[in-house]
């Protein structure tokens, strides 16, 4: 009982020590947020007062929070970074869209018989971790549905764009900060396989700045930087933990219950002398499974 009650005040402790990440805090500069837009649509926006940022904050560290959402001719941009692959984005995204919207018309009559204008919708993932993914990737929230449809009620499509050196070079090369946030966590990580995370960021911080890779943004934020990139590898490294410990715990549960029903499978099959089957199912799992099924243990 005690471990249990401390796991659970770990989580409420990493829950209240949410800080952002670096991808946000470098996009949170109106001026390369404008930049990243301009490349990944292909248009020329010059005025970075065109944008209105409206990030939500109301999250479990990246979990149900997106790195940058904004305005912008009359369309809603919601990007996030990703270091691990999420089949789940879709969903996610549809709860970010909702929230947004609900603030967007607040004082709106939403029974009216008016239509409300909305803003349109595009959701955008980068992506920088260690396994394989391709380029470019489309999820579709309709790919999670228990019964596919053909032409599902309710969709929603999440781009993904791979950062990884080797992937998206147009991109990376149209916007400089993007394509210098994926040269340092690249070093980062480089630098990582021989040393602390600590002393990784200092050297590839040092590295950027020689080389003007964020060079501007790292000299102001180097603290800083620092901070969230610790901050945010203990908090995977916590979410990591926490799902081995539920794993092993549900191993052990399923020991446990497997016991209990092979015990009340062989006193059934005693008490009704059908030997043969007992003999039978102590070898094959697939018998076995068929007379839990026939007698109603679950």
């Amino acid at each position: 009982m005690a471990a249990k009650k401390t796991k659970r005040r770990r989580k409420t402790a990493a829950k209240d020590n949410y800080k952002a990440t670096v991808f946000e805090m470098i996009f949170r500069e109106k001026p390369a947020l404008l930049n990243l837009y301009n490349a990944v649509n292909g248009t020329d926006y010059q005025d970075p007062e065109s944008l209105t940022i409206n990030t939500l904050k109301n999250a479990i560290y990246a979990n149900i929070h997106n790195d940058v959402s904004f305005l912008i001719d009359s369309g809603l941009h919601l990007y996030e970074h990703q270091s691990t692959r999420n089949p789940n984005m879709p969903l996610r995204f549809l709860m970010y869209a909702a929230d947004l919207y609900s603030v967007l018309v607040k004082d709106a009559n939403q029974y009216g018989t008016k239509l409300i204008p909305l803003p349109t919708l595009q959701f955008l993932v980068f992506y920088n971790g260690k396994a394989e993914a391709p380029e470019e990737q489309m999820l579709r929230l309709s790919a999670a549905f228990r019964i596919p449809e053909e032409e599902p009620s309710l969709e929603l499509v999440v781009r993904v764009l791979n950062i990884n050196s080797g992937y998206n070079r147009e991109l990376l090369d149209s916007c400089r900060e993007l394509g210098d946030y994926a040269e340092f966590t690249r070093l980062v990580r480089l630098y990582q396989e021989t040393c602390s995370l600590e002393e990784a960021l200092d050297i590839s911080i040092e590295e950027c700045i020689r080389k003007g890779i964020l060079k501007d943004f790292l000299e102001r934020n180097r603290a800083e930087v620092k901070k969230v990139s610790i901050y945010e590898y203990d908090a995977k490294k916590h979410i990591q933990m926490e799902r081995e410990e539920a794993r092993e715990e549900g191993r052990e549960e399923g020991i446990i219950l497997g016991e209990r029903k092979n015990n009340e499978l062989t006193k059934r099959l005693l008490k009704e002398k059908r030997y043969g089957d007992l003999e039978r199912a102590t070898a094959d799992e697939g018998y076995r499974r068929q007379l839990f099924e026939e007698l109603g243990i679950f």
